[in-house]
């Protein structure tokens, strides 16, 4: 059992102010996963204020509509071509933006990442609904799902019905579920991996090597791309360690049939490590930050000047 300690009168003067620090403290006792105790600090109390601060200015948020997209561009090594994107959830807030790594993990413990992941996967609809109105093709935009929002009951059936209000083609719409999120429930995952094919859509397994699945559950799983985490690419020319695992993923993902997408590329050193050992698809500051939409199609409408400087076999897009 986790415990939290609150302190008379230090912590407070009644029993109701009490119980509140304690149940504090108890929360963060909690965090440690194991049984253990804490003692309310006014660190703590400052803490919860600010989560409790941020908790409701999320939940006007969505009512306001303060939530937008942005795209990263990605690019088709083999082609020499912008192949599509991923969309990027940001806030901006009365108070100014306020960073995905701060608002999400927030979204998914109060539950609020439900109504939030369904408001992106529309917004993302209704995007490519402008886009193709006005002649533009963006390629396939991935749209990520939380674990919790990947499990929840009913998702396949919204997202046909939400594909089915803005007349888009499921083969628009790629999904990412990270690996960690897939094997929380192997049995039911399959299902809803099956159900997203079916209908049409693209699956990546995204962070692929941070998580713990083995190769004998990958093989079983039907997706389509794994993604390489911006982990390994970040020390791909100087680790020995990261350099193996970038090329052990691009090959079990050619022994399965996979396509594999590199994120967080950042300059033409990694770019040509990729590309000497098999990669498919970019994406990073290298190629673009992420854009809002009108970037993101002015860019798409652009040529990319991927030659970079003597890499052999680039040439402008």
């Amino acid at each position: 059992a986790s415990v939290g300690i609150s302190v008379f009168p230090e912590d407070g003067r009644d029993g109701d102010d009490l119980l509140k620090r304690a149940d504090i403290a108890m929360g963060k006792a909690k965090e440690s996963g194991i049984s253990s105790y804490r003692f309310f600090t006014e660190e703590l109390g400052r803490r919860a204020s600010l989560k409790l601060t941020l908790e409701n200015a999320l939940r006007e948020g969505l009512e306001r509509n303060e939530f937008h997209l942005h795209y990263q561009p990605k690019y088709c090594i083999r082609r020499g071509a912008f192949s599509g994107a991923e969309a990027l959830l940001r806030w901006n807030s009365p108070e100014g933006p306020v960073p995905p790594s701060d608002f999400i993990p927030l979204a998914e413990e109060t539950g609020l990442i439900l109504s939030l992941g369904e408001e992106v996967f529309r917004k993302v609809c209704r995007q490519i609904a402008e886009w193709r109105s006005r002649g533009y093709s963006p390629g396939e935009i991935a749209v990520n799902l939380s674990a919790r929002q990947f499990h929840q009951k009913g998702l396949l059936s919204k997202m046909k019905g939400i594909l089915d209000e803005y007349d888009v083609a499921p083969s628009l719409l790629g999904i990412e579920i990270t690996e960690s999120g897939i094997m929380e429930n192997l049995m039911d995952s399959i299902a809803v991996l099956s159900g997203m094919k079916d209908l049409g859509m693209t699956v990546y397994v995204d962070d692929f090597g941070t998580g713990y699945s083995s190769l004998n559950y990958l093989k079983r799983l039907p997706i389509d791309v794994l993604k390489i985490d911006k982990s390994f690419i970040d020390g791909v020319l100087e680790d020995p360690n990261d350099a193996a695992i970038t090329r052990a993923v691009v090959g079990i993902a050619r022994s399965l049939g996979l396509r594999v997408v590199a994120e967080g590329v950042e300059t033409p050193e990694q770019l040509d490590f990729l590309r000497r050992n098999g990669c498919d698809e970019i994406q990073g500051y290298l190629l673009s930050r992420p854009l809002p939409p009108d970037a993101f199609e002015k860019f798409g409408e652009s040529e990319i000047p991927l030659c970079f400087n003597g890499l052999s076999g680039y040439n402008h897009c």
